[in-house]
């Protein structure tokens, strides 16, 4: 009789086929090797590191903490697509489309402890146009159907200034309707 071996766990976080991150205040504490291949990392250049190191930029990291905090339900739990940052091998630096959710294990202490999987969208979604670090928080919030009020009070900027940003965003990607934007950008 063929038996099959006890399920480690260990073993299963490891082949997920997402990258998943276990985190303590916005610090990785452990990732699985989906996550590795993502960011084409090293174990060494993420677990120990802040969460910093995946973003295009510090703000862009910053805004996304308050962004999670803000959203996350009673669950603990966030999701959404943005904009990352590959960390080592030839990608080093590249920007990618990214979907990532969560969960807070404590939702009143969003990043105390959580663990967070990350998916890879570049095979479906292509940045053929360099956005600014704002035109890439404000389209992954498009993309999301926010409204010009809602990413406003998200981002903590008028409604006036996020449309500024959104006819920017048509213009790079020669779309007339906001409509059309989103569909540009979920094609990009």
């Amino acid at each position: 009789m063929n038996e099959t071996p006890p399920l480690d766990y260990r073993i299963a976080f490891d082949q997920a086929p997402v990258g998943l991150v276990l985190s303590r205040h916005r610090l990785m504490i452990d990732c699985n090797r989906e996550l590795l291949a993502i960011f084409g990392a090293t174990r060494e250049q993420i677990v120990g590191r802040s969460f910093e190191v995946l973003y295009p930029t510090a703000d862009e990291f910053a805004r996304t903490g308050e962004r999670i905090v803000a959203q996350l339900n009673e669950q603990g739990r966030y999701a959404d697509e943005r904009v990352m940052k590959r960390v080592g091998g030839a990608p080093a630096g590249e920007l990618f489309w990214c979907h990532v959710s969560g969960r807070a294990l404590d939702p009143r202490q969003p990043h105390a402890a959580g663990i967070w999987a990350f998916e890879d969208l570049s095979s479906r979604r292509v940045l053929k146009v360099a956005f600014t670090p704002r035109e890439r928080e404000i389209a992954a919030l498009l993309i999301e159907g926010a409204t010009s009020k809602q990413i406003g009070r998200q981002l903590a900027i008028s409604p006036r200034t996020v449309d500024v940003y959104r006819a920017r965003l048509m213009r790079k990607l020669g779309a007339s309707t906001t409509a059309e934007l989103v569909n540009r950008l979920l094609s990009a």
